[in-house]
């Protein structure tokens, strides 16, 4: 059997630099965040390790020829499961898919740790952190005419056409609505709708001309509920 070095000494690798994706995951209030990142890593690791060490007595027998390759396969297997119940698809727009890769990554990492190539698995973190940290303020630069407005809070007279009014006038400045959420409103007989909005405008701009429309009882704006990279 093998010396608790070559066991130990690659789980503490892989759950140390997973925690480290997962730590900056968790920062940033992304669905999957520390206790998934630390837990996905150390489960690679040990499934790499089980697939390196697990089977040296049948092997000894010459019963079987272990190839630790299949074992890595079937670690991506259930990851890319994993990924893809963590992505959110709602209309035009997908939520998770950086958090999915993230997961993908760490799982790579756990796995390069338990094969003890540790030296790839720590390119692997701070080429993670690098795309996470470094690239997320490029991306928002990069699509700056295409900036997330945010949440927009309409309450308008049930008998009017406020909110037939209010979407042409949406499209008319170039924006579009992700998500739309209808209700009535506190105290009275209005009703309220609350529009996710992503367009090329300011959003004090956008509430004044919404606030001019007939049957409009009160208008109001604020950030969008979750950030829109992707995350």
């Amino acid at each position: 059997m093998d010396g608790v070095r070559d066991l130990i000494v690659p789980l503490v690798v892989a759950f140390g630099l997973s925690s480290v994706v997962g730590i900056e995951r968790e920062m940033r209030h992304k669905v999957a965040g520390l206790r998934t990142h630390a837990l996905v890593g150390l489960g690679a690791a040990m499934f790499t390790l089980i697939g390196k060490y697990g089977f040296t007595d049948v092997v000894a027998q010459g019963v079987v020829t272990v190839n630790p390759s299949q074992m890595a396969g079937q670690v991506i297997t259930g990851i890319g499961f994993l990924g893809g119940g963590i992505i959110f698809v709602r209309r035009e727009s997908a939520r998770g898919i950086i958090t999915a890769a993230s997961i993908w990554v760490v799982a790579a990492v756990g796995m390069a740790a338990g094969a003890e190539l540790y030296g790839l698995a720590l390119a692997g973190t701070l080429g993670q952190l690098v795309v996470s940290l470094a690239f997320t303020p490029v991306t928002r630069r990069l699509r700056r005419d295409d900036a997330v407005v945010g949440e927009v809070r309409l309450d308008y007279r049930q008998d009017t056409a406020a909110l037939r009014e209010a979407m042409a006038e949406l499209t008319h400045l170039g924006c579009t609505v992700e998500a739309l959420t209808i209700s009535p409103a506190t105290g009275s007989e209005d009703v309220r709708v609350v529009l996710e909005i992503h367009g090329p405008t300011r959003l004090t701009d956008l509430t004044s001309r919404l606030a001019h429309i007939d049957g409009v009882v009160a208008v109001s704006g604020g950030p969008a509920p979750t950030d829109h990279d992707g995350g």
